[in-house]
């Protein structure tokens, strides 16, 4: 019984000590962010519709599974991960391929009024991989997502991200986005390519196949 219940006790911790941190760290991006006029409204629904939507699709609705969905995103976490872009402290290979310099030449106010639009809009279900039978990856997916691995010291990823993954003002939304994005980002935090300091330590003791799997259980919930 005690090695059942240490680890959990553990993750439970380390969980509770995740969402204080980025909880602080949100809040002080949330007080800098400018206020979003109706003339930077326009302009970031145009914006989008010239520049983004050519890998983020309509209304931030992804079709490739290169490029994340934008679409229902929380506004903040948009805003954040864009001023990394500019800042270039996001480095995992398509940050820098990509998205340095997208975000290099944009103002405060734009990214602002970007992260807002796109927050507002609805996500489309995303394909599930055609490669690939993911029933039983699902249901692995969905167990890992909501009770962890506590034998590998893999926290639920529920707890933070909320039972329906749909994110909350400390925690992006997961549900509906590619799999295989997904799984990229996961492989980027393990190996440290992509640096976060409290998912750098979640997706440390992540195995590849429960990375595949509830990336998998992610993409099928919308």
């Amino acid at each position: 019984m005690k090695t059942t219940t240490r680890p959990l006790k553990i993750l439970a911790t380390l969980a509770s000590a995740a969402m204080a941190l980025v909880a602080a760290s949100t809040a002080i991006a949330q007080e800098a962010a400018p206020a979003v006029t109706p003339a930077a409204a326009e302009e970031a629904e145009n914006l989008a519709y010239v520049k983004c939507q050519l890998c983020h699709g309509p209304q931030g609705n992804s079709i490739s599974p290169i490029y994340p969905a934008l679409a229902g995103q929380k506004a903040w976490y948009i805003l954040e991960q864009l001023q990394a872009f500019r800042a270039q402290t996001r480095r995992d290979p398509y940050a820098r391929g990509y998205m340095w310099g997208i975000a290099s030449n944009m103002s405060d106010t734009q990214m602002a009024a970007l992260a807002d639009y796109f927050s507002k809009q609805t996500p489309f279900a995303s394909a599930p991989a055609p490669f690939v039978n993911v029933t039983a990856e699902v249901e692995r997916g969905k167990s890992v997502y909501n009770e962890g691995v506590p034998a590998n010291g893999v926290a639920p990823c529920s707890a933070c991200h909320q039972a329906d993954a749909g994110g909350s003002d400390q925690f992006p939304r997961l549900a509906g986005q590619h799999a295989s994005y997904l799984i990229k980002q996961l492989i980027a935090l393990k190996s440290g390519s992509r640096e976060q300091i409290v998912m750098n330590g979640i997706a440390g003791p992540l195995q590849e196949p429960d990375m595949k799997a509830v990336a998998f259980y992610l993409e099928s919930l919308h």
